[in-house]
């Protein structure tokens, strides 16, 4: 079976969503199937037409932008659609699978209708809900409900669509697409990629002037609803009966000049510790300096949607995490069980939950074992991915899903 992804962006760029599609072409290859890739206009760093990454091939797709707002995204969705008709051409898919946004499923549509190939659309966030965080949308403005309305067409007229998680399997289902055409794919680790955590480096935790210090950590992009403006309120709440906790935040991102003056505000910024952003393979030794991981996302709409890989990949290493009680979270962490949730948005909560979790390191041990078990059993890539056979199949089985859009 071959089946042709058209992208946003992919690696060698690092995020969630380049790390999810690179877990999901490598499962698939073992698998046996033929993949192929194609990514939009979007990724803005590729070095020729085509690229050969990490071992995985990529078709690229040049285009010039429009500052004019609407036609650029227009023009961006021309360029795709062109493209993407010639790499079908050349390759011949049984399936094109697009992924996130609705920018890469019309093209996909158009395409497939042209050539007779079904269609799979993956979603995986409301990208208007992700542009309300990023301040470029205001919700329920009129961007918003255009690219709100853009989603539902796109979701109305693929064969099938897929999703990473539940949240956003109910939120499809109620705009009107029959539930049995909606299939989740939960995101998912390679366990095997994972080793339990090691010794912190001395070196490095001098270096950091951390010292004897139990350490709350953050490892990753600081977007606004991530909420660690609500960890660095519960900072003081937290030193108050811990003196000794300091606070790890590793990486960058658009809230990363706020926060630090958030901790100046608050007068902590020699118990914060923003280390900005580490290469990737050094990521491991700064992981080893963190007792206990905080995920302190904020609830919107985003958050209450959709499930993040950061809580999976800590419990791949028996990691401890205490998390906010948001839907995304709910999906992936067992109170008490895998990890400790909090009420989001409370400092308080998140302060006194802390504090319980480290006054108590008798349970760490259950909890770690747990997480990792959790991992291996219901969360590897392979027993994700094997969830698109049947999707696939039925495609390739039924000719009427080529309806008009």
């Amino acid at each position: 079976m071959k089946i042709l992804h058209v992208l946003d962006h992919s690696i060698p760029l690092h995020s969630g969503y380049t790390f999810r599609t690179a877990a999901i072409l490598r499962e698939q290859r073992r698998r046996g199937w033929r993949t192929f890739h194609l990514t939009s206009p979007k990724h803005m760093v590729a070095q020729a037409d085509e690229e050969t990454i990490d071992g995985l091939h990529f078709y690229r797709t040049a285009y010039n932008p429009s500052a004019i707002p609407g036609v650029e995204q227009w023009g961006l969705m021309q360029a795709l659609t062109q493209r993407l008709t010639r790499v079908a051409c050349q390759v011949a898919p049984d399936i094109i699978h697009a992924h996130s946004p609705a920018l890469n499923a019309l093209p996909a549509l158009r395409a497939g209708r042209r050539l007779g190939i079904p269609v799979v659309y993956e979603v995986r966030a409301f990208w208007e809900d992700a542009a309300v965080d990023h301040g470029t949308a205001r919700e329920h403005g009129l961007r918003y409900r255009l690219t709100r309305e853009l989603e539902t067409y796109a979701l109305k007229r693929v064969g099938h669509v897929t999703t990473i998680c539940e949240g956003l399997r109910r939120d499809i289902i109620a705009r009107g697409i029959p539930a049995e055409q909606v299939t989740v794919i939960p995101n998912a680790v390679d366990a095997d990629d994972f080793h339990l955590g090691g010794q912190p480096d001395p070196a490095l935790k001098a270096e950091l002037g951390l010292g004897d210090a139990r350490v709350l950590g953050f490892l990753g992009s600081f977007y606004a609803y991530e909420g660690l403006d609500t960890l660095l309120e519960a900072c003081p709440l937290i030193q108050a009966r811990a003196p000794d906790v300091r606070i790890l935040l590793v990486g960058g991102g658009p809230q990363a000049e706020r926060l630090k003056a958030q901790a100046e505000r608050l007068g902590i910024q020699d118990r914060v510790i923003f280390t900005g952003r580490v290469p990737h393979h050094q990521v491991q030794r700064y992981y080893d300096l963190v007792d206990l991981l905080v995920y302190p996302r904020h609830s919107m709409r985003l958050t209450e949607l959709v499930t993040p890989l950061k809580p999976l990949e800590a419990m791949a290493q028996g990691r401890l995490l205490v998390a906010s009680d948001v839907g995304g979270h709910r999906e992936l962490i067992r109170d008490g069980e895998t990890g400790w949730l909090f009420p989001a948005d409370n400092p308080e909560a998140l302060a006194a939950r802390v504090l319980e979790t480290l006054e108590h390191p008798e349970h760490w041990p259950r909890v770690r074992e747990n997480g990792r078990r959790f991992v291996e059993q219901e969360r590897t890539w392979a027993a994700s991915v094997a969830r698109y056979q049947s999707v696939y199949d039925g495609l390739r089985a039924r000719p009427e899903v080529l309806r008009a859009g």
